[in-house]
């Protein structure tokens, strides 16, 4: 299943969770964050990993499954850049609007994987 695409999807997937754990590098750590961050980092990080699980899968309803759990990580990461406080950083704004937008874009491009798989 592996080819130019998927590699790219591949590298676009790593770099978003890189991109997220500098983000998390800038942000305020209080009691109220520290929860968020460290949730927002695993399911970054498993968007990545679970993408290249499914370039590796055995069947193609292993691959669908794998695609379904991107999306729904990519949905949580959404969630967690949402509600990390940033009220002390107004100058992070456009870098997490960016992620969101990332996150977004991840989900469109895993659903229409789905769709085309179905």
């Amino acid at each position: 299943m592996s080819n130019g695409t998927n590699f790219n999807l591949e590298e676009r997937t790593f770099l978003f969770a890189k991109s997220i754990r500098a983000y998390c590098k800038m942000l305020t750590h209080n009691i109220i964050n520290i929860p968020d961050i460290k949730q927002v980092i695993r399911s970054s990080g498993s968007v990545s990993a679970n993408y290249i699980e499914a370039n590796e899968s055995l069947s193609k309803a292993d691959f669908v499954y794998r695609i379904k759990v991107c999306r729904k990580e990519a949905k949580e990461t959404r969630l967690w850049l949402n509600l990390i406080d940033i009220d002390d950083q107004k100058e992070l704004e456009p870098t997490k609007s960016l992620l969101v937008s990332e996150a977004n874009q991840l989900m469109l491009i895993f659903n229409a994987i789905i769709k085309k798989s179905q």
